[in-house]
């Protein structure tokens, strides 16, 4: 699979050359008293559940740090059944155990995001909708990279990264300026032709005004089913619709978002899919030893 998102790895290994500090410490006290320093090892990652597998980039990456060598089975973006073995790793016994922890942590939440994106997914196109299912800013400081990507390998999109990515209007910028017309009119007055402008909006009448100002995005935020509804037969009426795009934010679940769906919004956004991921279950086994 093909993945826009991958950052230089001389970047990547910079990250993770913090992360192993964190872990690391003075060095692995346990392998480096029962293991000789000499031993070579081959090794099987394996992945333990149903999973799409997102992650091989970094995998990969952190064990070359170290010189071990990995030979990955699989690609991102597949899916695999339980107990699947995705990649071979070969090299120094005391260096793999020293960064398998890492590497396997940033494996299992990458694919674990990757897993809940692609289930919705396919619950929407199942349905035969065409409804877009993005990230949000939601993240662990210092994992934003990692989780945006693997977003994109479930198949969804990643939003914003960064503050500097979009013009994004929310309800503290409105209550502070004194309305949604003034803190458009500021932001269209100053901001480069280049960046889209997305408003948030809690009301109908918000979702109105916002859209006939002219606002490019509108994000419907925390709304009920029935409110989302109101919205869009609103738009329609005025020939707003096909004039702005719309997103659903808050409190949407995998139990309520085909409800959501189903009004055929353009964009439903999910703050879970990150500050709440579930890691895969994935291990790191030792299947032959050189001495």
């Amino acid at each position: 699979m093909n993945c826009i998102l991958e950052i230089p790895e001389a970047l990547l290994k910079e990250r993770f050359r913090l992360f192993l500090e964190e872990d690391i410490g003075l060095g692995d006290i346990t392998s480096n008293l029962i293991i000789p320093s000499n031993i070579s090892v081959h090794a099987q990652i394996i992945v333990k559940e149903a999973a799409v597998i997102a992650g091989l980039h970094e995998l990969k990456a952190i064990f070359s740090m170290v010189g071990a060598k990995s030979l990955c089975l699989v690609n991102e973006g597949d899916e695999v059944s339980p107990n699947t073995v995705i990649a071979e790793i070969e090299g120094n016994g005391r260096a793999i155990l020293e960064v398998e922890r890492t590497a396997l942590n940033i494996f299992s939440r990458m694919s674990g995001i990757a897993t809940a994106t692609r289930k919705l997914l396919k619950k929407i196109k199942k349905a035969g909708l065409d409804v877009r299912i993005a990230a949000t800013r939601k993240t662990v400081p210092g994992l934003r990279y990692f989780d945006k990507r693997a977003i994109i390998i479930g198949g969804g999109d990643p939003h914003r990264f960064r503050l500097d990515d979009q013009i994004l209007i929310k309800d503290n910028h409105i209550a502070i300026v004194g309305s949604i017309k003034e803190a458009l009119k500021r932001a269209r007055s100053l901001a480069s032709f280049s960046k889209k402008i997305e408003i948030e909006v809690r009301t109908v009448d918000q979702a109105i005004e916002a859209a006939s100002l002219g606002a490019d995005i509108i994000m419907l935020d925390n709304m009920t089913v029935n409110e989302v509804r109101k919205v869009i037969e609103r738009l329609e009426s005025l020939n707003l619709r096909d004039k702005v795009i719309i997103e659903v934010s808050g409190g949407i679940t995998e139990e309520n978002i085909m409800e959501y769906a189903q009004l055929k919004p353009d964009v439903i956004s999910i703050g879970a899919l990150t500050h709440s991921a579930k890691s895969i279950d994935v291990s790191l086994e030792v299947i032959e030893v050189e001495n």
